[in-house]
């Protein structure tokens, strides 16, 4: 994440936008012919509907395996190639507004928190910024994405009444209206609240660590303080995820009713519930989200400020 004074918001959202588009592009494999160059790579986007599937409620007598290579391989083999990318493209749309927002939000809300003496965010400051713009991302961008892309994976295996994205959302907004695009709005938001002052935060403690210690900013080092912050954002966040998850079902349920059902199904350990599927993920793509940003932002700053 840039430190740069004054960067122009048209440069946050433009090169937050374009990261996610980036980023969603590189961990998003579509389908091809077969499974066997579909799935093996973690950071593809079967293992996005894995976790899913492992987050959701299990069916009666049909448990659901841990393994997400299984998972994986369950679907493909029983429901077929396609099911396994149902709600991909709400996920890459919503990666792109995501990032945009929140990256455009964060460096507005940091200015407002850095210190007036010496310019800069201490840690619990980092942490703050970061948790203020990622529920701006959910309230604009994440939940009604995230809640069309569960609700497709979950009505799949199920009852599947929904033939694509726009038939889907018209029939949410039918049944439940506007309101209905906003189920697991709480879970949601405490995730992305949570996930982004940790991607955010964690990302720039590690920035300026390496500053006061002048570690030169390469791309191998965004991506590796990008990786690292994924794996914190993950683990610190994954209860979230699936509470998030529980709530945004085809049906939908409250956030108290998610809670209860993971302890019910799992106990405490169920809140972990996709963890190492996620992060199969977020460490791929963490690294590349900031080295994309770093990297866009570095080539809009100096055209849009000649302009000013």
């Amino acid at each position: 994440m840039s430190h740069d004074q004054n960067t122009p918001w048209t440069v946050s959202l433009a090169a937050g936008g374009f990261a996610g588009a980036v980023e969603a592009g590189a961990t998003v494999r579509l389908p091809h012919q077969s499974i066997p160059s579909s799935y093996p790579k973690q950071q593809q986007y079967p293992f996005e509907f894995a976790k899913t599937r492992v987050q959701l409620r299990e069916q009666k007598g049909i448990p659901t395996p841990r393994n997400p290579f299984a998972v994986v391989a369950g679907v493909y083999r029983n429901e077929g190639l396609s099911a396994l990318y149902k709600g991909c493209s709400a996920l890459v749309v919503g990666s792109v507004a995501k990032d945009g927002i929140r990256f455009l939000s964060f460096d507005t809300i940091k200015e407002t928190f850095k210190d007036p003496e010496t310019g800069t965010l201490s840690p619990a400051r980092n942490l703050a910024a970061g948790m203020c713009s990622g529920v701006v991302a959910s309230i604009f961008a994440v939940t009604p994405t995230e809640r069309m892309k569960t609700a497709l994976i979950d009505d799949a295996r199920n009852e599947r009444r929904f033939t694509g994205n726009v038939q889907a959302v018209k029939l949410v907004l039918k049944e439940d209206g506007f309101l209905g695009l906003y189920r697991g709005f709480a879970g949601t938001t405490l995730k992305q609240a949570g996930a982004t002052a940790f991607r955010m935060g964690t990302y720039n403690i590690l920035k300026d660590y390496e500053r006061v210690r002048d570690i030169p900013q390469t791309t191998l080092t965004n991506f590796a303080n990008g990786s690292v912050a994924g794996i914190v954002t993950t683990l610190a966040t994954q209860p979230f995820d699936t509470i998030k998850t529980r709530c945004q079902s085809a049906r939908g349920a409250t956030t108290v009713e998610a809670f209860r059902s993971v302890i019910a199904d799992y106990g405490v350990r169920g809140f972990w519930k996709g963890t190492t599927m996620r992060l199969g993920r977020t460490v791929f793509s963490g690294g590349i989200l900031f080295t994309t940003y770093e990297w866009a932002a570095a080539i809009l700053n100096p055209l849009m400020r000649k302009q000013v």
